[in-house]
Parts: structure tokens; sequence; C-alpha cells
């Protein structure tokens, strides 16, 4: 399909591959999903993927089956994560404030994904990818908005849970299962901001607490004080809030942004 030139190994665990493919028509990520000892819905993710990105007009795109679950073909996205973009924020002794054109380009992703009829649902550093004039939103498998093909689709179980907001870890802890909101993709982009800038989580818990504990810590205790240089700290505050209703919609944080330029 695509005549790879070159390739390497980018990603290899919980249930994905992921390669970088180069071809004469430019870069590709290619993945490839199976079932993970924990969840069995990462063999499906590939496709389920693929099927949000062709209904977001992305392209092009391809996607298949094979013996342990599905695969997808799509552009790759170049640059640094947000987390790889802000490592110098995180270095001994740095004082230099975080900017606030990343905070407006990934508010701006988020934002756009929302205004398409979308829920992220997984919504993370790694997933930040700062290119030249723009960020780009990746990993759309457990996105929620529009329909999906009944053989690829699959409950909505959390997300990585440094990113989860109180009401999605109270769910998955009650029912095991939530439904994400844009309100908890706002929370998800406001602790990715908050841990790419200081090197915390959003909430206190021991490293090696199971993932049952974390999220009893998120439902359980206050976030941490956002100590972010350069005034950014009362807005990722406010997207930090407890309750969903009183976080700022993606599209009021972009505003934000712009009034205070």
């Amino acid at each position: 399909m695509i005549t790879p030139t070159n390739t390497r190994p980018v990603v290899n665990r919980r249930g994905s591959t992921v390669w970088y493919v180069e071809t004469e028509g430019g870069p590709y990520a290619v993945k490839i999903g199976y079932p993970s000892h924990t969840h069995a819905h990462t063999a499906l993710a590939p496709s389920r993927e693929a099927h949000i990105l062709r209904a977001l007009g992305a392209g092009p795109i391809y996607d298949g089956e094979w013996a342990e679950g599905t695969w997808s073909v799509q552009p790759w996205h170049s640059g640094p994560s947000l987390y790889e973009q802000w490592a110098v924020h995180r270095t001994p002794g740095n004082r230099t404030a975080p900017s606030r054109r990343d905070v407006l380009a990934s508010a701006t992703a988020l934002a756009d994904l929302h205004r398409s009829g979308w829920v992220h649902g997984d919504v993370q550093p790694a997933h930040l990818i700062m290119g030249r004039a723009a960020a780009t939103l990746i990993d759309l498998g457990l996105a929620r908005g529009g329909p999906v093909p009944v053989r690829w689709d699959f409950p909505y179980k959390g997300c990585l849970v440094h990113y989860e907001a109180p009401e999605i870890a109270r769910s998955v802890l009650v029912h095991g299962t939530a439904e994400p909101t844009h309100a908890s993709d706002v929370y998800a982009l406001g602790a990715s901001l908050m841990i790419s800038a200081t090197g915390r989580r959003h909430v206190a818990y021991a490293d090696e607490a199971s993932r049952e504990d974390q999220r009893q810590a998120i439902v359980d205790k206050p976030h941490r004080p956002v100590m972010i240089a350069g005034g950014l700290g009362g807005l990722v505050d406010a997207m930090l809030s407890y309750r969903p209703s009183d976080r700022p919609t993606a599209h009021e944080v972009c505003a934000a942004l712009m009034l205070a330029t």
C-alpha cells in the first residue's frame, strides 16, 4: 500500500506496536493491535481509530485485520510531544515560563476536535504533537462522538490514570466503565500541562500504587497546587476543577489565552 523505503519501531507495549515508516510520498505510522494482558480491546483499537480518522476527513488511512487483531496505516505527524517540548522546564533550577503559544496550540487542537462532535478520551502529553504552526492530537482509538462499526467498538474503561478526571475515575471504580466528556478532556489537558511543566502528577499517589488505589486518590484528594511560571497557573487550576461544570471549555481556554497575549 505504501511501499516503505525505511522503517523503525517506535512503541511496543500495552497491546500496541507502532512503526515509523518512510516512503517516497512521506512518512507514515503503522499500528498493530493485539490483546494485552489486561485489555482485550487493544486488538481492535487500530481499526477503530482508522474509522474515526476517516470520519474526521483525515487521510490517506488504511486498515485491516490480522490473526490477533487489527492494523492501521496513517500519515505520520512530525514534531516533539508536549512533554518533550517542555523538558527544559522540568530541569532543576529552571525558572523559564512555558510557551503560551504551545498551550494555545494544544487547546486549539482539542477545541477543534470538540467542535467536530468528538471527545478524545485519552488526552495526555504524548498525544499532543507540537508542529511548527499547530499542535495535533493523535491516538483517537478511545474517542467517542459518532457511530463506530460494532465489530471494532468497545466500552470506555478509562485512560492512562495520571490524566483521568475525578468523575471518570469514580465511574470506572464503581461500574468498570465511564463516559468521557468535553469537560473530562479539558481536565486531562490541564493535567498534561501540569506534568509537562513541573514533572508532578495532578494528584499525589505512590508510583507503585495499584490502578484502583490511584483512581481512588483522584476521587478522594484535591489536586496538587499548580505551580507553573508565567501566569498559566490560574488557568490550569481552573481546568483541574473537581466539578466538571466549573471547568472552562476548550474554546474558553483558547479565548483566555488570546486575551492574555
